[in-house]
């Protein structure tokens, strides 16, 4: 009877285990698996993150939020070849790692206008590619 229960709890503990995984995926924010949806929400949380002042009382927030995106999106379509060798994923990736190569040297400092020029230029040209299907 003991060895019945102890493999009847871990065999909930399994079935326990796998719904909390799969429940993951759909928590909001969490990116879809379509690649121009998911780079217009990139975007656009970038955009607010790098335009946030300084003595905002939330910028902590908004830039820990937009460092778990960068994380997330290239974890996401890094090794997707469909997707590799588009334009709009090639300018987005340098994109990114601008960002986040900022945020790691210089996490505590506001975000140069030199760098806010570039990677506004970068977004527009992912968009432009995004509607031209590249």
């Amino acid at each position: 009877m003991k060895r019945y229960l102890s493999r009847l709890l871990a065999l909930v503990l399994v079935v326990c285990i796998g719904l909390t995984g799969c429940s993951a995926n759909d928590a909001p924010g969490a990116l879809t698996g379509d690649y121009r949806q998911d780079t217009l929400a990139i975007v656009s949380t970038l955009r607010d993150a790098i335009n946030v002042s300084n003595d905002a009382a939330n910028k902590a927030e908004i830039q820990a939020e937009a460092r778990k995106k960068i994380n997330d999106f290239a974890a996401r379509y890094q090794r997707d070849n469909s997707v590799s060798s588009l334009s709009s994923f090639t300018t987005m990736r340098t994109a990114l790692n601008s960002l986040a190569g900022h945020y790691s040297s210089y996490p505590n400092r506001p975000v140069p206008e030199k760098l806010k020029t570039r990677l506004e230029q970068e977004f527009k040209r992912v968009e432009s590619a995004l509607r031209r299907g590249n």
